[in-house]
């Protein structure tokens, strides 16, 4: 994306965020909305223009800094949206042709044009990296917002920073370095340790493994027969009929087929063999899981 086509883009996102708090309560800064702003406004462009944006969309345009424009058709959209009848004819709005400065003050506006623009460039070599990562279920695809995750960042030759992911199931970091190593963990989830380079980390989906034996414990433990039930029928809905599932054993002594409800109750009985249990390869087809590797380590 171009200089001029930023400079457009961050308009078209401030003039977006007036127009939707002319009706609704947010903060002012549209990257800074999170989940029910989210929601809000997803309802609102519906109502107003009739077009439909993705929670992932909204992060990918509006709360990270994009490497190119959105499609014509949502940016036409989008102008619809400020009351203007298309992108083209939001850019000529918003526009001051140079040929309408008067001669004797054109130079002037040229020096002054160009402090900002040394500003810019300046700013440009002195600002952070951000850093942002939604977290989901290994099997499912799910985002993680049941409880929220406990995040380390490790910087070298400093302490570590805790952090915990949003509503959403993610959380964003602004560094100057052009990394980022951090310890991601929570009580029904296995330890996972990250490592990212800013050049890899456009729309980061990191997924996690369930620890089932921490929560079927849990679940036998506190007598939750409701939710025990609840998660049984939930990994019935997440696994078809028809799914292959094999048990790779270790050391090449060979693989054992398993049928779906000989998986679910492995998955739901806390034994040890829960607890050592490595999900290796899943396939998914229409939402649910058709093909699934596991070992028992």
């Amino acid at each position: 994306m171009n200089t001029k086509d930023k400079f457009y883009f961050k308009l078209l996102k401030e003039q977006i965020t007036v127009t939707f708090l002319k009706s609704h309560n947010a903060p002012d800064s549209i990257e800074a909305w999170k989940g029910e702003e989210i929601a809000l406004f997803q309802e609102d462009l519906f109502t107003k223009v009739k077009a439909k944006v993705s929670e992932k969309w909204f992060y990918t345009y509006f709360k990270n800094t994009p490497d190119k424009l959105p499609r014509i058709d949502m940016l036409n959209l989008l102008s619809k949206y400020v009351e203007q009848s298309n992108w083209n004819t939001f850019k000529s709005n918003h526009e001051t042709p140079i040929t309408q400065i008067p001669k004797t003050t054109k130079s002037k506006y040229l020096l002054f044009g160009l402090i900002p623009i040394a500003l810019l460039v300046w700013f440009g070599f002195n600002t952070k990296n951000e850093f942002q990562f939604c977290f989901v279920e290994n099997l499912s695809d799910n985002p993680i917002v049941k409880i929220p995750l406990d995040i380390k960042i490790l910087s070298k030759g400093e302490s570590p920073i805790g952090f915990k992911t949003d509503s959403l199931g993610c959380f964003t970091y602004s560094s100057a370095d052009d990394y980022i190593k951090f310890v991601v963990k929570s009580p029904y989830h296995k330890t996972d340790t990250i490592v990212r380079f800013i050049e890899n980390n456009k729309n980061q989906k990191i997924q996690l493994e369930a620890d089932d034996y921490a929560l079927m414990l849990k679940f036998y433990t506190d007598g939750n027969v409701t939710d025990w039930n609840k998660h049984k029928r939930g990994l019935r809905n997440l696994i078809s009929d028809e799914a292959i599932i094999y048990q790779l054993h270790s050391k090449n002594i060979g693989v054992e087929l398993f049928s779906k409800e000989d998986f679910i109750q492995l998955l739901t009985v806390p034994t040890s063999n829960l607890k050592r249990i490595k999900v290796l390869e899943k396939t998914l087809k229409n939402g649910k899981i058709v093909k699934l590797k596991f070992i028992t380590l």
